[in-house]
């Protein structure tokens, strides 16, 4: 069935125009990005085939324009509008962060991380650098590991704290099991990088355990 049979108020164009984009499921929103189908599939059946390829909307946010070449009906240009949008999205959550104070919006981090550490197969811990006011600097991924551990070296997150004059950090890694608890080793790994920041003075205000559908924060949970 092509989008134009479908009753005027199930088309994604015409429900988002009359009840707002709030309204319509990522499959339609990913329709309205497509535009058109292919021989036997409509645009809303791509879109949905993209979600469920793809583990939902945070999967494929990672999964990059090589990544959607396996999906059929998806030429270069339409791959470059899904990857150009899915960018302007982690860019505009990092520009709110940029302006006001991290904490200012505790719910912006936690969906910021979740965009870029979320659905990785992979484990990578990563680090917000912030600086007096807490704002953020830059977020660097500074380790990456295997499914099951990561080693992170603190002279060198001591080393980028320095470089970027930051006066505070936020740690983040991912846990691809889809545990968000934060295990023992976080917890001393926690305790390990808070030393050895404090010794030239930046705090750790927090350590974010990171999966596809929630960030815990080890602050909250008082392991920090």
């Amino acid at each position: 069935m092509l989008l134009k049979d479908l009753p005027e108020d199930a088309r994604p164009r015409e429900k988002l125009l009359a009840r707002g984009a709030g309204a319509l499921s990522d499959a339609e929103l990913l329709a309205l990005l497509l535009r058109s189908g292919i021989p036997g599939k409509n645009a809303l059946q791509m879109g949905q085939e993209l979600v469920d390829n793809f583990g939902g909307v945070a999967g494929l946010l990672h999964a990059g324009a090589g990544a959607l070449k396996n999906i059929k009906g998806l030429g270069p240009a339409k791959r470059a509008e899904l990857v150009a949008v899915l960018e302007l999205a982690r860019r505009a959550l990092s520009e709110q962060l940029k302006e006001k104070p991290l904490f200012a919006t505790p719910q912006a981090v936690r969906d910021y991380l979740q965009l870029q550490l979320g659905s990785r197969p992979h484990e990578i811990f990563a680090v917000l650098f912030l600086d007096s006011q807490h704002r953020l600097i830059a977020l660097e991924e500074l380790f990456r590991g295997t499914l099951t551990q990561t080693s992170v070296y603190p002279r060198e997150v001591v080393v980028r704290a320095l470089a970027l004059q930051a006066a505070s950090v936020v740690l983040a890694h991912n846990h691809p099991s889809g545990e968000a608890r934060p295990s023992r080793a976080d917890e001393a790994l926690t305790q390990t990088l808070k030393a050895a920041l404090g010794l030239v003075d930046v705090r750790v205000l927090d350590h974010f355990v990171v999966t596809r559908t929630q960030a815990v924060s080890m602050a909250e949970l008082g392991l920090l």
